[in-house]
């Protein structure tokens, strides 16, 4: 499922906008450096994430129109990355999209607490371990999460069903167990993909789910769930 937010790109020669090297946003500038100086990259995609150049031209930022000059989308998926990804992260409080997905980052999933503008959070096909924390339900704007081909462990966060505007749930093919939520019910109004298989939970699969009335595909196929009666 490809989600495309608007482009918003701060200096690609158009009209009067001119980029200097000076990093007015010095917050961001610095989250990124630290996030890069965390990971491997043996295929040089983040080549030129580099202080003479612009953070907002560093391949895979996108940057607001308008000063201070923000981060808004982060985008690099498939670039090869290995390492650990720096909690670092969750300082770039403007970001509205984090794309991760398609690379080898290990060790837990980035605490991101502090977003409260993220809407697409994409970290599939990784090697992420540890639980789901319940703080990423604290980014209340989110609509798409991908957590799908990793080693997740734990059980889905109840919390999960405070997530109003949350359209889009993958996390097939990882490790978790335990039941489903009955509060998935809560969703009603926007979920419309839930994909959960591939793991182990248990229980029986809630009637609620019947309640979700703009949902357009479930999965849950490869576990050891139960139907009702």
């Amino acid at each position: 499922m490809l989600i495309v937010l608007p482009l918003l790109l701060l200096c690609y020669g158009v009209g009067n906008i001119q980029c200097s090297t000076v990093h007015e946003n010095r917050q961001d500038f610095q989250s990124l450096l630290k996030f890069k100086q965390g990971i491997t990259d043996p295929k040089g995609a983040l080549s030129n994430w580099t202080i003479n150049t612009h953070f907002c031209r560093w391949n895979g930022v996108d940057c607001t129109l308008t000063r201070p000059w923000r981060v808004m989308e982060l985008n690099l998926s498939g670039m090869g990355l290995v390492g650990q990804v720096s909690s670092s992260i969750g300082n770039l409080t403007f970001l509205a999209a984090l794309d991760l997905s398609n690379n080898s980052f290990t060790g837990p999933l980035p605490i991101l607490h502090s977003l409260q503008h993220l809407v697409i959070f994409y970290v599939n096909n990784n090697q992420l371990q540890g639980a789901i924390p319940d703080t990423l339900t604290n980014s209340s704007t989110l609509a798409y999460v991908d957590l799908s081909v990793n080693l997740l462990v734990g059980s889905i966060p109840r919390s999960i069903s405070s997530l109003s505007r949350l359209s889009y749930l993958n996390l097939k093919t990882n490790q978790l167990e335990g039941s489903i939520p009955d509060g998935i019910a809560n969703l009603s109004n926007t979920l419309t993909y839930l994909l959960l298989g591939g793991n182990s939970f248990v229980g029986t699969i809630p009637s609620s789910i019947g309640s979700l009335t703009k949902l357009e595909r479930l999965e849950l196929q490869n576990n050891n769930l139960k139907v009702l009666g």
